[in-house]
């Protein structure tokens, strides 16, 4: 049910345009697009269990063979290790079957497919949550990386962009004190500026189109006590879209 929730706030981000701070592994955007996954994704999340399973594919490489086979792989079973860590059956009665010299070929591929499908009932889980929302079978139609944007907006909080929205009420833009502080946030580093975004907005990402942001960035001037200074804020105009990409 967590997986089906999880998949409903993906498509509200994605139809109110209200980017999620979510960090999920690129091969899970990949099955969310039905794009199939290969030996090169698995290598970008687990680049060391990769390697573990070619040094058994390979292992006469090393000068072992059947006799001293076992002495040099601590496995004795079709068993591997899941994205948790937990050594687990990569088939079912995996405990019982044997892994030996002449069949660790198919304990490999086995291994293999058991990583790149070991999630396929949580993200079809994602997926139903989602299509609560969205049209679901319109996002094969999208890279990972174009339906990450969608649902996480973008990682860096660009100061151009920022300007590009901003309204100045009560001062000019060439105020001195808007340049310094337009000055103070390009001096950031991206994670600063996401502590600011967090601060003034409650949210940590932009979308990744500038015309989806409906949150107007507003600088103004307030006077108080013979002194001015300069209030920042966000007006929070919570504006729902249609979805129209679809």
């Amino acid at each position: 049910m967590q997986f089906k929730f999880l998949g409903i706030l993906m498509g509200v981000a994605i139809r109110t345009k209200k980017p999620l701070d979510l960090h999920l592994a690129p091969m899970v955007w990949k099955q969310l697009c039905c794009i199939p996954l290969i030996l090169e994704d698995l290598e970008e999340v687990d680049l060391l269990y990769v390697q573990t399973l070619n040094s058994i594919l390979h292992i006469e490489d090393s000068g072992i063979t059947e006799e001293n086979f076992h002495e040099m792989i601590p496995l004795d079973s079709f068993v591997g290790q899941s994205a948790d860590g937990k050594m687990v059956p990569i088939i079912p009665g995996g405990n019982s079957i044997p892994l030996t010299f002449s069949n660790r070929k198919e304990y490999v591929e086995r291994a293999i497919e058991y990583r790149l499908h070991e999630m396929d009932r949580q993200v079809a889980a994602v997926r139903e949550g989602m299509s609560w929302i969205v049209p679901v079978p319109l996002l094969s139609l999208l890279t990972a990386k174009q339906l990450e944007q969608m649902v996480c907006g973008m990682p860096e909080i660009s100061v151009e962009v920022l300007k590009k929205v901003v309204r100045y009420r009560e001062v000019d833009e060439q105020h001195q004190l808007v340049q310094w502080f337009w000055h103070t946030l390009e001096e950031f580093s991206n994670e600063e500026r996401v502590l600011f975004m967090r601060f003034v907005s409650g949210r940590s990402r932009l979308p990744a189109n500038t015309a989806d942001i409906s949150q107007r960035f507003q600088i103004m001037k307030v006077d108080r006590v013979r002194s001015s200074f300069l209030f920042f804020s966000f007006l929070f105009l919570f504006f729902f879209f249609s979805f129209g990409c679809f």
